[in-house]
């Protein structure tokens, strides 16, 4: 007499998978989440106090830094504060942890008073000092700062840089080599050395202000195309920094240039990805340098 059998047969049972199988499988799951979780916290605490990218994304620093220009800017060489991590999720506290002041001449990211966005600017006062401006010249402690006019800068029109009637009127040329934007410099040297290009558009509101004395702990910054930035000569209602800026809000110091863009990007074209990187910008360094 056969018995009736309740074997699962080998086939099918092979395609079931054991309790062990299962256990490792989850197992494995976890130590990849783990695995991207410790990575992606050691993403983000080297992006808030070592150092992180920075784009550009006006053309208020011309014409040393451009639109579509991307940076490394280093968070430690003034200490720490609230704006230091990444997205400045933290509450505003005042001053800095192993504080030290920038130099003048510096460019730093500086989230201004009561936003959360980073502009990008170049220190021109430190506290104590009297700042002026009378007919766009800079005056510093009551002495004018050296300036000096060089020959204009050519900056290549591209999509970033489209030189429009919005921007610098009626400074378009046409050459053998394309068009350009021919914009009129002044080399401004500071007190200690720090020499740097600005651009002379014309007139601004800008261009008479003060005098204003920085208080303690504060930094007064400005845009190095002089008539077409909104820094701390301006209000914060005027898209400004509401005058010299508390230390606590500058983010680090910008370092040098890993790449640009000349805006004709397309992320889903990859032919237009290499096209669209301007040539001799990479690796250039934004320490400005001491006459």
């Amino acid at each position: 007499m056969s018995e009736s059998s309740e074997t699962v047969p080998a086939a099918a049972e092979a395609s079931v998978p054991s309790e062990t199988q299962k256990e490792s499988r989850r197992a494995a799951i976890w130590r990849e989440a783990k695995g991207l979780f410790w990575v992606l916290v050691a993403v983000l605490l080297f992006h808030s106090f070592v150092a992180k990218p920075f784009y550009i994304p006006s053309e208020s620093m011309m014409p040393n830094l451009l639109t579509g220009d991307r940076l490394v800017v280093s968070k430690y060489p003034y200490g720490w504060s609230w704006v230091s991590p990444s997205f400045h999720v933290l509450p505003h506290w005042q001053g800095r942890l192993l504080g030290k002041l920038p130099e003048r001449g510096d460019i730093v990211i500086v989230t201004p008073p009561g936003a959360r966005e980073d502009y990008i600017k170049r220190v021109v006062g430190l506290p104590g000092d009297t700042i002026e401006m009378r007919g766009g010249r800079l005056i510093l402690n009551g002495r004018p700062v050296k300036a000096e006019v060089r020959p204009p800068a050519m900056i290549p029109v591209d999509a970033n840089a489209p030189c429009g009637m919005m921007q610098f009127w009626d400074r378009l040329v046409e050459t053998e080599d394309g068009q350009f934007c021919r914009l009129p410099i002044i080399r401004e040297t500071l007190p200690n050395g720090v020499s740097y290009d600005t651009i002379d558009d014309g007139r601004s509101p800008g261009d008479d202000i003060g005098p204003i004395r920085i208080p303690a702990d504060h930094v007064f910054l400005m845009g190095d195309n002089r008539d077409h930035s909104a820094d701390s000569r301006y209000s914060l209602a005027e898209q400004g920094l509401g005058g010299p800026v508390p230390w606590e809000n500058i983010g680090g110091r910008a370092e040098f240039i890993t790449f640009s863009l000349d805006g004709t990007t397309q992320l889903a074209n990859p032919l237009s990805w290499f096209p669209a990187f301007r040539n001799g910008r990479a690796g250039e360094s934004l320490r400005a340098a001491k006459e």
